[in-house]
């Protein structure tokens, strides 16, 4: 928890030994008579603040924004704004991940449910439809886990596939409420599970704290999982992974970001043909990368923490930053790199001509950067960045440790909302943004944004629709 305003500047004058100004101090602004009392613990002081203020000034002197566009930039008609807290958690306990997903019963019967885990193994699904509109814990599955679940992804009907802190993948029946299939093929946690689905089948990567990324092929209707079809092992924690198709082709390729690099990775998938037996489990063929500080000095400015692409332009996604003490978000266009890399050229190449193609590369990729922004979102160096695209494109939500969501103007960088509704100070972990059906009309389609955090609170928002005259849950309504 951060210091007040009054607690700082008695630390100050306490240390300082202004003790008649202190004692004066404490009276008028009715402190307790320790105030400013400070242990080995207190980092907060007013030096810091003030070093803390030229270092931001300084950012500011190297920030790249857009130019501000009436029609690109954030769209104000209804977002997000108005928080619910979801009163029927069956336990209280830190929020890891959330999502809305749109699944199908068994009497093809589409409905959507807010999916959600916390740290105490559970994981839950509500409805987000009835006649009252109010959300409805539908069911809880944590007698089938051994360890808290950290990401998942919706194959298919009622089939998540979920990757936990013990390094196990589960693919899962939602409304049989079973595991249908289980394997371990990360000895650590599993942070990311991402999908791509092709003609010939799904392609399903994870991403664990073993530093490895597991590549699997699947056909429906059954998605057993099998052995890996190809692994990679990487030198450090990987912090994101992406599928996209590679513009000159059909063919997915895959995006990595990983702990003390500032380059986004470009990985070719193998070809399913190739499975069928141990010797064909082989390691991805890296392409390219794309560096997101081409002209910094410094060893590692930054990491790359998490990637949304854009709803707008697959070829553009926004990046957070794992910079202190307050989130960086970047706006970038994806260099993707050819398939072959095979390149003729005319003469063996010299020291002067390796420089100018590095230079020539370093300007492309700062060029590439279209937005480079400070968020005002604090996080420290054990903060975990999120961000979700507006559903619109027109903006982008973020996370942060001070309980605040910041909206950010995809055109110009400016943070343009900030929803209060967390407890202040505390970190918010997960978000999830999208449109959602609260009827079962299919032309009464509304933005959500659906956040938790470890003030143990799930919380919905709802655009402000008071004045259309239209009725939305509201368990706990707070100002925003």
């Amino acid at each position: 928890m951060f210091p007040s305003t009054g607690e700082v500047v008695a630390r100050f004058l306490r240390s300082n030994g202004y003790d008649k100004t202190l004692a004066a101090f404490i009276t008028e602004a009715g402190l307790p008579p320790d105030a400013g009392t400070t242990s080995k613990h207190d980092s907060i002081t007013i030096e810091k603040v003030l070093e803390e203020k030229q270092a931001f000034d300084l950012v500011l002197n190297f920030e790249k924004v857009g130019l501000e566009d009436g029609n690109r930039g954030w769209n104000a008609l209804l977002p997000p704004s108005l928080p619910s807290i979801v009163d029927v958690l069956p336990t209280s306990s830190n929020l890891l991940n959330v999502s809305i997903e749109s699944l199908s019963s068994s009497n093809g019967e589409d409905s959507h449910r807010l999916i959600y885990s916390s740290a105490d193994r559970q994981f839950c699904s509500m409805q987000t439809t009835s006649p009252k509109g109010h959300l409805e814990l539908d069911k809880t599955y944590d007698q089938h886990q051994d360890s808290p679940v950290l990401a998942w992804v919706h194959l298919d009907h009622n089939l998540l596939l979920t990757g936990s802190m013990s390094g196990k993948l589960r693919l899962f029946d939602l409304e049989k409420a079973e595991v249908i299939h289980h394997r371990q093929d990360h000895t650590k946690y599993v942070v990311r599970v991402v999908k791509w689905k092709a003609f010939h089948g799904t392609y399903i990567a994870t991403a664990g704290w073993d530093c490895k990324i597991n590549l699997y092929h699947t056909q429906g209707p059954t998605y057993s999982i099998g052995a890996p079809i190809a692994t990679l092992t990487v030198t450090s924690v990987p912090e994101t992974i992406l599928f996209m198709q590679h513009p000159d082709s059909s063919q997915p390729i895959l995006l990595l970001t990983r702990r003390n690099s500032t380059s986004i990775f470009y990985y070719a998938v193998p070809d399913t043909t190739s499975r069928g037996t141990e010797e064909s489990i082989k390691s991805m063929e890296l392409l390219g990368r794309q560096n997101l500080a081409p002209h910094s000095n410094a060893w590692v400015a930054f990491t790359p923490a998490c990637i949304a692409v854009s709803p707008r332009d697959p070829s553009i996604v926004a990046v957070a930053t794992s910079q202190e003490p307050h989130m960086k978000l970047m706006i970038v266009r994806l260099l993707i790199p050819p398939l072959d890399k095979n390149v003729i050229t005319s003469q063996e190449p010299t020291q002067a001509s390796q420089a100018r193609t590095e230079l020539l590369v370093a300007d492309r990729e700062e060029a590439a950067i279209m937005i480079s922004c400070n968020t005002m979102a604090s996080q420290t160096a054990y903060s975990t960045p999120i961000l979700v695209w507006r559903p619109d494109g027109s903006g982008v939500w973020v996370n942060s440790d001070d309980g605040v969501i910041r909206g950010v103007d995809s055109s110009s960088g400016k943070v343009v909302a900030q929803l209060k509704g967390h407890t202040s100070g505390t970190r918010i972990r997960c978000l999830w943004a999208g449109y959602v059906n609260p009827t079962r009309n299919d032309n009464d389609r509304t933005e959500w944004l659906v956040s938790g955090g470890f003030d143990q609170k799930l919380i919905i928002w709802y655009p402000d629709e008071r004045k259309s005259g239209r009725d939305y849950p509201n368990d706990e309504r707070l100002s925003s």
